[in-house]
């Protein structure tokens, strides 16, 4: 089998525990995913199965959006409310204060990378060193929070909506906002709610899955490609690996032969297209 899955992620599983789910519903250990969520984290996670998973990097959207909930006025090892405390305070903000903070990080800017997270520095993980209690210096990297639009305000309690460049840490971004209101703050809650064009409500839970209730996606439904149907000769060449000189403003070429997809091109730095996926074996 060979596609692409939009699975709708549960609360307090890992994104590795999902693509497990999936080996074993469709008796096959090619199934991989686009970008990782965190237990806490629910929503949209991309997978790939079977010849499809070199399709990982092509459907990483450079922009995703996510809706989460923070807390003022406490701070966490992790940033996320799973976390051990590290500082609580009682505050009480104004809400238009809050409003006119939140919205003033609709910008590109450097954001320092949470300590528990996956990033290596010198070869090792963060995570391992906030583990094992090391010192590290943590790498900042350009974000832009294309968008953001408050859904609720409730106390020391927000919710809000935010379209992000990939790489964005929402809990790093959560705890800037704490900090631009002179305190701080942690994530209690973060749902992906689409990733490029999948969105969350074409999605399906693992149960929606395993009661046979989703729908995999071909490759036209994924990537912005050319269909062109191969004659004998160009058959041939594809069946062969031939690179092929094609006009198009397309970076990918599906092939077809007989009314079978055969094999999927991609264009290089040559302009030309090159063998990326075979289907036809």
């Amino acid at each position: 089998m060979n596609g692409v899955l939009v699975v709708n992620k549960d609360k307090d599983v890992t994104s590795r525990d999902v693509v497990n789910d999936l080996v074993h519903i469709f008796h096959t250990k090619k199934i991989g995913h686009t970008g990782t969520l965190d237990p806490l984290a629910t929503g949209v996670l991309v997978c790939t199965i079977g010849k499809y998973t070199k399709l990982n990097l092509d459907l990483t959207s450079e922009y995703k959006e996510y809706v989460t909930g923070m807390r003022l006025g406490i701070l966490t090892d992790t940033l996320d409310i799973t976390g051990n405390v590290l500082k609580e305070e009682d505050i009480k903000l104004d809400k238009e204060l809050i409003s006119k903070t939140i919205n003033s990080f609709q910008k590109e800017y450097g954001q320092e990378v949470p300590i528990y997270s996956s990033v290596k520095v010198n070869g090792r993980k963060l995570y391992d060193y906030a583990r094992n209690g090391e010192s590290v210096e943590l790498p900042v990297r350009k974000v832009n929070i294309k968008n953001i639009e408050i859904l609720s305000i409730d106390g020391n309690d927000v919710k809000f909506r935010c379209l992000v460049s990939k790489g964005t840490y929402i809990r790093s971004l959560i705890r800037d906002i704490g900090e631009s209101l002179n305190t701080c703050a942690t994530m209690t809650s973060l749902e992906r709610t689409k990733q490029g064009k999948f969105d969350i409500k074409d999605s399906y839970t693992i149960d929606d899955i395993k009661n046979n209730k989703y729908k995999i996606l071909s490759l036209e439904e994924v990537l912005d490609l050319d269909i062109v149907t191969a004659s004998d000769n160009l058959f041939k060449l594809i069946d062969n690996g031939v690179s092929i000189e094609y006009k198009s403003n397309k970076d990918y070429i599906l092939f077809r032969y007989s009314f079978n997809d055969i094999a999927l091109y991609k264009k290089e730095e040559d302009k030309k297209y090159h063998m990326y996926i075979k289907l036809n074996n």
